[in-house]
């Protein structure tokens, strides 16, 4: 019942793209297909699931003298692969050979009309394509959803790990454990459909950012909201709305203990991320999400963890204020 679903709705997202248009802002393809990313785009192309699916990535040899060293860019739910490239470019000039990936659902990657979404699946499909690139050992760096990911991959490949770095992950509390109800897919996949540029920008800049925007927020944010306004859009959509239950059903908080490789924990203490807050009573909405004190329980969870907090940062220090975050970075890589 997926396919005529999405070829339905198909038609909601051609005229969803009218409006885009008329504001100057930019309609893409499912794949996001008329955006250009900072460096060459490769596939990694694998069976999964009885179907045929590409993930997407860059893979950017060092621009400084090569360290011998690969880190893995994970990107987050709203996010893309694209959105790591002050990072890449840092990272590569340190010396560091950079993979930034695209996991399946999200951006130049497949949109399949049928998955299983789960992060064991994506942290396995993650470890099929470092394999296929022959890196046995690599820095994993995640941020928001790619956090949570970064988190299971580590605790399904450890020996495939030489230093975790979590940037404002998602997950550090178990919002349905809290009292958030559970939303289905098919709300879930109604309200992927009311996404646009604007709906994005005020959960970004309310959660965030902490009420704050700059211009040079614009551009992720109209990238993300391109694809929803494509001929692609249901199709986009219907992935988020899958990843969302994924992210919200398949809590990581407990196992935090598992994690044997070396952590560095970067907090944004404004962030307020909590997946699915809006659905609960105040009382519970008001004491989900609180950065500074679940980044400092994360890390007394993870043995032997480094905690840097940025006290006015919010849930994208890397964007918010690269130059710091990259200081701090760096400084965590090189101990």
């Amino acid at each position: 019942m997926i396919r005529p679903l999405l070829s339905a709705l198909a038609v909601l997202a051609l005229s969803a793209a009218a409006p885009a248009v008329a504001q100057d802002r930019p309609a893409y393809g499912p794949r996001l297909e008329g955006y250009d990313y900072p460096f060459p785009v490769r596939t990694y192309g694998f069976e999964s699931q009885r179907q045929p699916l590409e993930m997407t990535y860059m893979d950017v040899a060092p621009t400084g003298p090569a360290n011998g060293r690969t880190a893995v860019l994970l990107h987050g739910k709203n996010f893309c692969a694209a959105t790591w490239a002050p990072t890449i470019r840092v990272l590569a000039q340190a010396g560091f050979r950079v993979i930034a990936v695209d996991q399946i659902g999200f951006c130049k990657a497949s949109k399949p009309a049928a998955y299983q979404f789960s992060l064991a699946q994506l942290a396995t499909n993650t470890k099929g394509l470092l394999d296929s690139l022959n890196i046995d050992r690599a820095v994993i760096v995640g941020h928001s959803m790619g956090g949570m990911l970064a988190s299971r991959f580590a605790i399904m490949h450890p020996d495939a790990v030489e230093h975790l770095v979590l940037v404002n992950p998602i997950g550090l509390e178990d919002w349905q454990a809290e009292g958030v109800p559970y939303a289905t897919l098919d709300a879930a996949f109604a309200n992927e459909q009311r996404t646009g540029f604007d709906s994005i920008k005020a959960y970004q800049q309310k959660f965030y950012y902490d009420g704050q925007w700059r211009p040079e927020y614009d551009e992720p944010v109209a990238m993300l909201a391109g694809m929803y306004a494509g001929p692609g859009g249901a199709a986009v959509a219907w992935n988020q709305a899958q990843t969302s239950d994924m992210i919200f059903t398949q809590p990581i908080a407990h196992e935090f203990g598992r994690i044997s490789a070396r952590t560095t924990l970067i907090i944004g203490g404004t962030d307020r991320t909590a997946p699915g807050a809006n659905r609960a009573s105040p009382e519970i909405q008001a004491r989900l999400g609180q950065y500074p004190a679940l980044g400092r329980r994360t890390a007394e969870a993870i043995t032997g963890a480094e905690l840097i907090e940025f006290s006015d940062l919010g849930h994208a220090p890397q964007t918010q204020d690269p130059d710091r975050f990259h200081v701090a970075l760096l400084r965590a890589l090189s101990n």
